[in-house]
């Protein structure tokens, strides 16, 4: 949201905070930003726990329908396995398909799905005799599925409830006298599953954007604790560089899906408090991102023993901070500084010294800046924004089941490209029926001639190569996560079925249900786990009719039908209106480049037209979601050893990363009211147009394959409006538009860097030297903070004092070598008795040598002589640093903390 009022409203006024005193309702409550929990490595391994409620769906819902099947196929007669067979797929299909946010986006579809069901399962009983009809409907029921799903998801629904009623019809050759009995326990099943969901796996969208909001907390507390381990000067550098990339990649991710779970019309109260909190989580991702970098250049040039530590202490209070008290960020950070200026004031201080301070500073900035973002966003109150620059939220981001999507949207956009004209137009809505139903007429003969009474294995090989995969790429990977998943589960199987017996049926079906719950937890994690928990729950229905001998020979057929319909699937899709990967990746990357063309189009207008409505961190965002879909369709087959696959790809990645980066920073930085003379607004026109016209030479070659003009550098330009500009118009807002034409510049490097990766050449007389070159951009990403009106910072307590206390009579020195013991205890005015904390101890040299646990309130550690900080952190309090200084003479040193 900009403006040329909300760039210099200060907070409380465009937060929609309520006033001092006044009633506050937090956007961010205590369960996102209260203290260390057990359960946090598991919000951030799956942000907003959409992984475990699709498990926890799919046990509701299979219990559920099992148990009403039992209970319906005993009131009504009917055989018990073919009750539950029924009243499973209903609990199956109802927990896999069926999702929304409302009780009404959940009634429609599962109260829906028994009556295309029980229509087909009747279909299936009267054709049982017609053994080529019945192989030729079910190959016509898959292409037909793929077609509906072109008309939405209920559509979709219907035709995967079409295709498992003649699948199940098959296998338990129904009689058609038992219809009505069949179509009584769907539709109960089917009730009673959606009351069982709305009961137990009630819709909360607003529960799930706060677990994702937690899950950017723990996040950037990891990323913290991180820095910390870089600073340490025996630390592996390459270890933390891994593990930086690691952490900033997720944080990435999580805002984007926080990003995305704001979009849905349930979650969000107000569009336009929406878009203040995806504008500071953008703003504090940017200042993490910005310190990470800075702290990484710093671990690498040994910067002076008193400014490592600062930083250490300060990196250590970051990790332990509460947002709620974000403020306690600032007495850290004026540590920092003080360390920073005096090294930078003393004329005897070297060169790397200086650079060291600099960066120091700029870390400096960084955390205040992320304390800013943090205190805004859950200032964030009841009362939306009144102020006619206020923009509603626009999502960036569509999700597609609660994650972010990958090669679909590319593959649509290449697809669309080329069947613009004539009858090709109907080529997106046929080319998938195509697939499947020649792949199926291929494989059912095959599958029918290796085992007639399971030829449908090959059709559901068929089925789950070409729903959700649209690459060659994802396809052979998906062929390999099956056969290993397959593998696994047939193992892990046989073994439960030796152990549960044959004729134990409450064993076998708590093992049906587990292994569907977990295949279904693992889904959206790694394809192999969703197939081996699969294979794993078949194996005990294969028991019931299948002898042990006979078992190997079974699960055998069972991997190589699949594998035959994964392979005969590809090869379908590759051949019948054929897209290679590599296309969908020039659409990717096509898609990445208008992302930046829009974000440039916003940034001029923002400084042509202060009053316009635009959204430059929406537009960021956009370019962060453009990386992710070139990421996920630029991934190979097997990920091979840099030097086996070559560097192209890696650089052209990188490019696009380190561009991203630039954008995500620009995006911040030119969110400012500029007020120029008439030729330097020119110019910035100039600069802005003649990037933009270099990105249209880019998209037409990646659109269309061919060179239309080139890429003409703006580093000259940029440089000669920095040097004009700086006697021109001093202050705040000047060093801002210096910040943006200094990252506007580097993205101009980056992009022309990739622009030549791809074949576009840079202008006649264009040279490396106008301009930043791609090995040297520094990637660091920037901050808005500079200008923007702080809160006043809360005076902080006198610390306590670190007293040397008398050792009893008879007591012995003790030894130099063995450390001094360092005895205290932690209290606060609503413990007096002792606070559990965790006790962090950083020495000079900016290590952490000691870490310990309160109990009961006491603590003892043991330090080596030397001056050291200790930083007390516990619940609902901001963390505490308090400096200790040990000699080795001293029999010991008691340090007691209040909070």
């Amino acid at each position: 949201m900009t403006s040329s009022e909300t760039a210099r409203r200060p907070l409380g006024q465009d937060t929609g905070a309520s006033p001092a005193g006044g009633k506050r309702a937090d956007v961010a409550p205590r369960r996102v930003t209260g203290p260390h929990r057990w359960w946090d490595r598991v919000l951030v391994a799956d942000p907003g726990l959409g992984q475990l409620q699709a498990g926890w769906r799919t046990l509701v819902a299979m219990v559920t329908s099992l148990a009403v099947g039992y209970g319906m196929a005993h009131a009504l007669s009917v055989p018990t396995m073919t009750g539950m067979m029924v009243a499973g797929m209903m609990g199956l299909m109802s927990a896999f398909a069926v999702a929304g946010n409302t009780w009404l986006q959940l009634a429609r579809p599962i109260l829906w799905m028994p009556f295309p069901y029980t229509a087909v399962l009747w279909l299936a009983a009267a054709l049982h005799d017609d053994r080529a009809l019945e192989i030729g409907l079910d190959a016509a029921a898959l292409a037909l599925t793929f077609l509906l799903a072109r008309f939405g998801p209920l559509a979709l629904l219907t035709g995967m409830m079409m295709f498992n009623g003649l699948m199940v019809g098959i296998i338990a050759k129904i009689p058609s006298a038992m219809m009505w009995q069949a179509f009584a326990v769907a539709l109960v099943s089917a009730a009673a599953v959606l009351a069982t969901r709305l009961l137990l796996c009630c819709p909360m969208p607003r529960e799930d954007l706060l677990r994702t909001q937690r899950a950017f907390v723990v996040e950037a507390r990891r990323l913290a604790d991180t820095m910390v381990e870089a600073l340490d000067p025996d630390a592996d550098l390459a270890r933390v560089e891994r593990r930086t990339n690691r952490s900033l990649r997720r944080l990435n991710i999580v805002t984007i899906t926080i990003d995305g779970r704001l979009a849905q019309p349930e979650t969000a109260t107000d569009p336009a408090v929406a878009e203040l909190l995806h504008r500071h989580l953008f703003d504090a991702e940017l200042a993490l991102r910005g310190i990470a970098q800075a702290v990484r250049v710093l671990a690498g040039q040994s910067p002076p023993e008193r400014l490592r530590q600062a930083l250490a202490v300060g990196m250590l209070l970051a990790r332990d901070t509460p947002p709620a008290r974000a403020g306690g960020l600032r007495p850290a950070v004026a540590t920092i500084r003080e360390q920073a200026d005096a090294i930078l004031r003393d004329p005897g201080a070297g060169p790397r010294a200086a650079e060291s301070a600099a960066l120091a500073r700029r870390v400096a900035e960084l955390l205040d800046s992320l304390a800013d973002s943090l205190v805004s966003w859950l200032a964030l109150g009841e009362r939306a924004p009144e102020s006619p620059g206020a923009v509603p939220f626009q999502p960036a981001v569509a999700l597609e089941n609660n994650r972010v999507p990958g090669s679909v949207a590319p593959m649509r956009r290449a697809l669309t490209a080329r069947t613009r004209s004539g009858w090709q137009r109907a080529v997106p809505f046929v080319r998938a029926p195509l697939h499947a139903g020649v792949a199926a007429a291929i494989v059912c003969p095959i599958a029918d001639a290796i085992d007639p009474q399971r030829f449908y294995w090959g059709l559901v090989g068929v089925m789950i190569t070409l729903f959700g995969t649209n690459t060659t790429h994802e396809r052979l990977r998906k062929f390999g996560h099956r056969m290993i998943g397959t593998v696994a589960g047939a193992v892990i199987g046989v073994l439960l079925l030796h152990v549960t017996g044959h004729h134990h049926i409450y064993w076998t079906l708590a093992v049906i249900v587990a292994g569907l719950s977990f295949g279904s937890w693992g889904l959206q994690r790694a394809y192999a786990l969703w197939v081996a928990g699969l294979v794993t729950a078949l194996v005990q229905l294969y028991g019931l009719t299948t002898p042990d001998s006979r078992m190997d020979h079974l699960l055998g057929e069972r991997l190589l039908d699949n594998g035959l319909g994964v392979l005969v699937a590809t090869a379908c899709a590759a051949l019948i209106f054929p897209l290679s990967t590599r296309a969908v990746v020039r659409e990717a990357e096509h898609g990445y480049v208008r992302a930046v063309q829009n974000l440039l189009t916003q940034v001029c207008a923002r400084w042509e037209e202060p009053d316009s409505p635009v959204r430059l961190r929406g537009a960021a965002r956009a370019v962060d979601a453009a990386l992710f879909e070139v990421t996920e369709v630029s991934r190979p087959v097997v990920r091979m050893p840099l030097g086996v696959r070559g560097r192209a790809p890696h650089e052209r990645m990188a490019l696009l990363n380190t561009a991203a980066a630039h954008a995500r920073a620009l995006a911040v930085a030119a969110d400012v009211d500029i007020d120029l003379s008439s030729p330097l607004a020119e110019r910035a026109r100039l600069i802005t147009r003649t990037l933009t016209d270099s990105l249209r030479a880019l998209d037409h070659h990646l659109a269309n394959g061919t060179a239309q003009g080139a890429w003409h550098p703006v580093g000259p330009l940029v440089q000669e409006f920095q040097r004009e500009l700086r006697p021109a118009a001093p202050g705040p807002r000047a060093r801002r538009l210096q910040t943006a034409l200094r990252e506007l510049g580097a993205l101009d490097a980056a992009l022309a860097a990739f622009a030549e990766q791809c074949g576009l050449p840079p202008a006649s007389g264009a040279g490396r030297e106008d301009g930043p070159t791609p090995a040297a951009l520094p990637r660091q990403t920037r901050s808005s903070a500079a200008d923007r009106c702080r809160p006043q910072s809360a005076r902080p307590a006198a610390a306590p004092t670190a007293t040397a206390y008398a050792p009893g009579p008879g007591a012995e020195p003790t030894d130099a070598t063995a450390g001094v013991p360092v005895t205290g205890a932690v209290r606060c005015a609503a413990h007096p008795g002792g606070c559990s904390a965790q006790i962090t101890v950083v020495n000079a040299r900016g290590q952490r040598i000691a870490h310990t646990y309160t109990d009961a309130g006491h603590y003892r550690l043991t330090l080596p002589a030397g001056h050291h900080t200790v930083v007390v952190s516990a619940p609902d309090h901001s963390p505490r640093a308090e400096p200790v200084t040990v000699h080795a003479a001293q029999p010991g040193i008691r340090l007691d903390v209040r909070l």
